[in-house]
C-alpha cells in the first residue's frame, strides 16, 4: 500500500535470496517514498533495485514546471551504490544488467534505475528486442583472500589468550552456513552474533556467548569480525563497552576500505566471507582450541544470565511485562525453528533480540544497522512469499503504527503471518505526562486500550485479543495451525518497561 513498506520488501527479499529485490515506483513523490527503503538497503548492504518512472529530463534541466519534476538520478546518487539513467530502449537491457551487477558484486547495496517518460514511447522490433537482453553471468565473483593475510590473522588467533568470535549479518548473507560452523567449532573459540546473525549457529550452542555479551567484550584480548562492522552497534570497538585492556582485532570484509574505520586492523582480511572462512578452515591443519579456562570462564557467566533470567520467563500476569510475554514467544520459536522471525520496537526490539533463541540461519530479520522502524510489514510479506515459511513478526505498538495498513497486502494475498503487537499504550511506557501541562496526552502515549485486531479483521484475517501468557500462546499455535493471516494483540502493563 505504500512504496516505502514495497522498498524494504525488495531488500529483504535481497538479503534472503541474495539475488536483487527489485521496487517499481512512479515518479517523484513515489520514488522519494522508496529511496528511504533504498538507503536502508544500501546502509545494511542489502541488494536492491529502485526502479522509478522520471519527468523530461529537457523540462527537469531547464526547470520549467513538468508534472512530479525532479532531479531523481541527483536526488538518488548519495544514497546508493550506484544509479544509471536509461534513455533509449536499445539499452534497457544493458542498464538492467549493469544494476543487477553493481547490486550483487562485492559489498551488496541499493541501485537506482531512471526510466525518464521519453524511454516509454520507443518501440522496437521483437527480435531486436530479444537481442538486447543481456544475460548476467558471474555477477557476483568470488574474491579470494591473499594467502598471507590468511596465515597472519590465524597467527594472531592462536596468540590470544581470550579470543572471541563476532559474526554479523555479512555472514549470514554469505550463505557459507556448513564453512563457518566448522571454522567455529573446530577453532573452539566463544562467538557472540550480532542480532540478524542469530541462527549461524544455534543461539543455545556451547561456544554461544550471547548471554555474556558485556563480560566478552570487556575481557576478550584477541577479537576476530567476520561479516560485522565495528560500528554504533559495537560502540566503534572503544570506550567503556570494550573494558581497559587493548585489543587486538582481526577483521574479515569483501569491502578493502571497511579496515581500520575505528580502530587499528592487525590482521585485515579482505575477500568474499565464504572465500575466507574456507581458507582459514583449510589452512587450521591440527589447531589447539581455544585456552579452556576462557570458555569456561563464559560458560559460567552465560549459565549464570540465562538462570537469572529464566523465573521471569515464565511470569503468568495479567496484563503481561514483556518478560512474561516473550517467555511465549521464545518457545513458540524453540518448537519451531523454521519459522521466520521479523523484529521491530523499542522495548520489544532490545529485550527479544536477548530472549528469544534462534536456531537456524537467516531466520530473524529485524532493523538492522540504522534501527529504522517500520519494517515489519514489508519484511514479513518478503519472507513468507520468498520462503514460504510462517512468520511471526513480533512488533512494538509504536513500530507497528509505521506501516499497519499492510495488513490488507498481508490478507490479500493470504500469506501466513502471525503478528503479534505488544501493546504498551505507548512508546517505551504508556504512562508519559505532557511536559508542557493542559489536557493533551503526552506525545509518546497513544489512545488507551486500542484494538489493531480489529484491524485484521477488517480484511478477513484473524484478530485475536490476548492479555495472559496462556492467551498469547494459543492464538500464536492456532495461527501456525492454520497458516491464515493473524495479528495478536498483546496486552502489556502499560507501567511495563
Amino acid at each position: 500500500r505504500h512504496e516505502q513498506h514495497a522498498g524494504y520488501a525488495a531488500s529483504i527479499a535481497g538479503y534472503l535470496t541474495q539475488k536483487p529485490g527489485i521496487c517499481l515506483t512512479v515518479s517523484a513523490p513515489g520514488f522519494l517514498n522508496g529511496l528511504t527503503a533504498l538507503a536502508h538497503a544500501t546502509t545494511n548492504c542489502f541488494p536492491m533495485i529502485l526502479i522509478s518512472g522520471s519527468s523530461e529530463r529537457e523540462i527537469v534541466d531547464l526547470q520549467q514546471g513538468d508534472y512530479e519534476e525532479m532531479d531523481q538520478l541527483a536526488v538518488a546518487k548519495p544514497v546508493c551504490k550506484a544509479a544509471f539513467r536509461v534513455l533509449h530502449a536499445q539499452d534497457i537491457g544493458i542498464g538492467i544488467a549493469r544494476a543487477i551487477r553493481a547490486a550483487v558484486s562485492g559489498r551488496p547495496g541499493g541501485v537506482y534505475l531512471d526510466l525518464p517518460a521519453k524511454l516509454f514511447a520507443q518501440t522496437m522490433d521483437a527480435t531486436s528486442g530479444k537481442r538486447s537482453l543481456v544475460k548476467v553471468i558471474d555477477a557476483a565473483p568470488r574474491q579470494l583472500p591473499a594467502p598471507e593475510s590468511i596465515t597472519r590473522a590465524l597467527d594472531l588467533l592462536k596468540s590470544a589468550k581470550k579470543p572471541l568470535i563476532i559474526l554479523g549479518k555479512g555472514a549470514a548473507y554469505a550463505q557459507a552456513d556448513a564453512d563457518i560452523r566448522a571454522f567455529v567449532e573446530k577453532s573452539g573459540i566463544p562467538y557472540l552474533p550480532m542480532s540478524m546473525a542469530k541462527g549461524l549457529l544455534p543461539d543455545t550452542h556451547p561456544q554461544s556467548a550471547s548471554a555474556a555479551r558485556s563480560m566478552v567484550l570487556k575481557e576478550a584480548d584477541v577479537v576476530m569480525l567476520i561479516g560485522a562492522r565495528l560500528n554504533w552497534l559495537l560502540s566503534h570497538g572503544k570506550g567503556k563497552a570494550w573494558g581497559t585492556e587493548p585489543k587486538k582485532f582481526i577483521q574479515v570484509d569483501i569491502e578493502p576500505k571497511e579496515m581500520d574505520s575505528n580502530v587499528e586492523i592487525l590482521a585485515p582480511v579482505v575477500g568474499d566471507i565464504g572465500s575466507c572462512v574456507a581458507a582459514f578452515n583449510a589452512a587450521m591443519g591440527g589447531w589447539q582450541a581455544a585456552p579452556a579456562d576462557w570458555m569456561k570462564t563464559v560458560t559460567t557467566k552465560r549459565d549464570e544470565n540465562v538462570a537469572k533470567m529464566a523465573p521471569r520467563l515464565m511470569n503468568n500476569n495479567s496484563p503481561m511485562d514483556y518478560h512474561g510475554a516473550l517467555g511465549v514467544l521464545k518457545n513458540i520459536v524453540k518448537e519451531r525453528p523454521d519459522a521466520i522471525l521479523v523484529n521491530e520496537g523499542a522495548n520489544t526490539l532490545d529485550l527479544a533480540r536477548g530472549i528469544i533463541d534462534v536456531y537456524k540461519p537467516r531466520k530473524r530479520i529485524d532493523v538492522g544497522t540504522w534501527g529504522i522502524m517500520g519494517i515489519g510489514m514489508g519484511f514479513s510479506v518478503a519472507a513468507a512469499v520468498e520462503t514460504g515459511h510462517q512468520v511471526l513478526a513480533v512488533e512494538g505498538d509504536s513500530a507497528f503504527g509505521f506501516s499497519g495498513m499492510e495488513v490488507e497486502t498481508i490478507c490479500r494475498y493470504h500469506l501466513p503471518v502471525c503478528i503479534v503487537i505488544l501493546n504498551n499504550n505507548g512508546v517505551y511506557k504508556g504512562t508519559d505526562v505532557n511536559p508542557t501541562g493542559g489536557t493533551d496526552v503526552a506525545p509518546t502515549v497513544f489512545v488507551k486500550d486500542a484494538r489493531y485486531e480489529k484491524m485484521m479483521e477488517a480484511f478477513g484475517g484473524v484478530g485475536v485479543y490476548a492479555s495472559t501468557p496462556d492467551q498469547l500462546r494459543a492464538g500464536i499455535e492456532q495461527a501456525f495451525a492454520s497458516r491464515r493471516p493473524t495479528l495478536i494483540n498483546a496486552i502489556i502493563d502499560e507501567t511495563a518497561g
